[in-house]
């Protein structure tokens, strides 16, 4: 077999046209020394403009135990008339009615993800998100409790690391509180709910996993809708902060995700409340900060809600980029040195 025209372009791609576009990937990086400094550029993991990244990803649903909700992922096409770009819709409906088998307990279930990426040149295809301290997601939400789900190559292989998608609609859920009036939940259920959260997070709730944003999610501007608003918004999540669950519980102790081999990324619905959801993704990346390169698109797209490039992507993360650059200057360098990898994750940490 000979990776021929026809096999490149096959979508979704095979093992030829995945080879090529690693090595390719790998060759720049190396070519461009950006293993000896902090990425500036955007890696793209999940592009929805595309159509057969659509088709290469998974939905999942309750149905799978005799649940009755649906999962259905779409691709939809651009429309410049309202700056929509090309993008996935994330559609169905949450049921929480229990099917006719004992064995099953709770449904309202409903998620998607990418499907293996399969094999190269040299072994299995896994995306490495070592360099970069956000995962990106540019959505349009209905408001409904989503959850980001990432998948690496772990022992245990049941384990997912997760975080809520907190956007600038999401708003709490009915059953977070047994006094609301819209609680699908009866009194009896409601009172179980602190039993049932101790069960389930015996060291309290994750505050990655809660109804309340933490401070170290990024999000665009305020929480309500501004004027000039297209309801597209691109959301940084820390990689850091993911939390190691098993089946839906936190795993205790924590351990760091194996950034190295992230084999899928997917959103799943949470809330359990009955009735229709409708979430579209644009795109999801991993990245540093919102870059100059990228503004343009985000600013076309997300409108008033558009991200700023970040300061520390645009200055390399220098201290002080003009004393930094006279002091380069000075020593015969003419380009200022930057803080590097070690220097940005001790920020971090």
């Amino acid at each position: 077999m000979f990776p021929t025209a026809v096999r490149l372009a096959a979508k979704p791609p095979g093992f030829f046209r995945r080879s090529v576009e690693e090595l390719s990937r790998v060759s720049k990086f190396i070519w461009n020394l950006e293993s000896l400094q902090t990425p500036t550029k955007p890696y793209h993991l999940l592009d929805f403009e595309d159509e057969s990244t659509v088709a290469g990803c998974k939905t999942m649903a309750d149905r799978a135990v005799g649940g009755f909700s649906t999962a259905s992922l779409d691709h939809i096409p651009a429309d410049p008339s309202t700056n929509t770009p090309a993008h996935a819709r994330f559609h169905g409906r949450i049921s929480t009615r229990l099917p006719d088998n004992w064995r099953v307990e709770r449904t309202g279930y409903a998620a998607f993800r990418n499907q293996d990426r399969g094999l190269w040149l040299f072994g299995r295809l896994y995306w490495d998100l070592d360099q970069h301290y956000y995962l990106a997601l540019r959505v349009k939400s209905d408001g409904r409790r989503y959850t980001v789900n990432i998948q690496t190559d772990t022992i245990v292989e049941t384990d997912i690391h997760q975080h809520r998608l907190y956007t600038r609609h999401h708003r709490e859920s009915p059953s977070s509180s047994s006094s609301n009036p819209l609680s699908p939940l009866s009194s009896p259920e409601a009172a179980k709910l602190p039993e049932k959260a101790e069960a389930k997070y015996p060291g309290g709730i994750p505050s990655s996993l809660s109804d309340i944003p933490p401070p170290s999610t990024v999000m665009s501007s305020a929480m309500a809708t501004t004027p000039g608003s297209t309801g597209w918004q691109t959301i940084l999540l820390p990689l850091n902060s993911f939390v190691r669950t098993n089946h839906g519980l936190v795993v205790e102790p924590q351990t760091s995700m194996i950034r190295q081999r992230v084999k899928s990324i997917g959103i799943g619905s949470t809330d359990r409340i009955e009735g229709p959801y409708d979430l579209r993704i644009h795109r999801i990346w991993a990245t540093n900060g919102m870059s100059e390169e990228e503004v343009d698109e985000e600013r076309w797209i997300c409108g008033s809600d558009a991200l700023p490039v970040d300061e520390g992507v645009r200055t390399r993360w220098t201290a002080d980029p003009r004393e930094i650059l006279a002091n380069s200057r000075a020593q015969g360098d003419k380009e200022p040195k930057t803080k590097g990898l070690k220097g940005l994750r001790d920020e971090w940490d």
